[in-house]
């Protein structure tokens, strides 16, 4: 069976449009204090384990 590359283009111009919203979102809500780097990461993000 031949890949199916429409389906696959389709899908990365659809994650383009989501990202260039997001940012295009971001940038019109922007906050009085821009987040600092330091921030540390959430408990979620670490309690996560590997899922392989």
């Amino acid at each position: 069976m031949k890949p199916n590359y429409s389906y696959e283009k389709r899908q990365r111009e659809l994650e383009k449009k989501k990202k260039k919203a997001e940012k295009e979102h971001k940038k019109t809500a922007v906050p009085e204090t821009p987040p600092t780097l330091e921030t540390p990461p959430t408990p979620e993000a670490i309690d996560q384990p590997d899922k392989g």
